[in-house]
């Protein structure tokens, strides 16, 4: 299944959504620039790398990614959950909560592997946030998707706390199948993904409390 856009038109300007974009885009662009010695030590200066911790790196590993499908998949998910929970937040709350879910995901990770030396890239943790939040504010929204079965496509609305939860379940489960193996050469971290998604979901929930206390203050 490919997510192609979600069924809730935004009603201010996403801008930081798309600087978000922007950015990511232009570190990797900078990345595709450099050579593999000089891209391995500006991997190592600024990812996370839980055996050499350095805590400014909970942030600047948000906007380093490890290839063409990280990068694509990762913007492709944050246009089309990012602007509906910028809409809800404001767009300074917005970017605080989404360095914040990224840095809370990534040191989630580095509690699970705290040895590794691995160094650990990307804004899926950040992301995971994002969707963890649309996942508790926005029940009744639908993602259109693209379904592929065996040479033929289909573009079918499916509800957003069904695609949602089911990306969630994938993550929990392969980072508990993860627990106890070693990797020396990197792969996904689940981790990450599912502490993003939590602390969305603890803001989409805290979102919808102070809701329910204006409207009761309202009446």
């Amino acid at each position: 299944m490919f997510p192609v856009s979600d069924v809730i038109p935004s009603r201010t300007v996403p801008f930081v959504t798309v600087g978000l974009i922007v950015v990511n885009a232009l570190v990797f662009l900078y990345q595709l620039t450099l050579g593999m010695p000089e891209l391995q030590v500006f991997i190592a200066t600024y990812a996370v790398i839980p055996a050499e911790f350095w805590a400014p790196s909970l942030v600047t590993s948000q906007f380093l990614h490890a290839g063409w499908m990280h990068i694509i998949w990762n913007m492709v998910y944050l246009w089309i959950f990012g602007d509906n929970v910028e809409d809800r937040l404001g767009h300074v709350r917005y970017l605080i909560f989404y360095l914040g879910a990224g840095a809370a995901a990534g040191l989630l990770q580095v509690l699970f592997s705290p040895f590794s030396n691995v160094p650990m890239v990307g804004a899926s943790g950040a992301i995971a946030g994002v969707m963890g939040a649309y996942f508790v504010v926005y029940p009744q929204s639908r993602v259109l998707t693209a379904v592929f079965v065996f040479f033929f496509f289909d573009l079918v609305e499916i509800p957003a706390v069904f695609f949602l939860g089911i990306w969630f379940l994938m993550q929990l489960v392969s980072g508990v199948g993860s627990l106890g193996l070693k990797s020396a050469t990197g792969g996904t971290a689940f981790w990450a993904h599912v502490g993003g998604f939590v602390v969305g979901v603890a803001v989409g929930l805290l979102l919808r409390w102070r809701t329910r206390q204006q409207q009761w203050i309202s009446y």
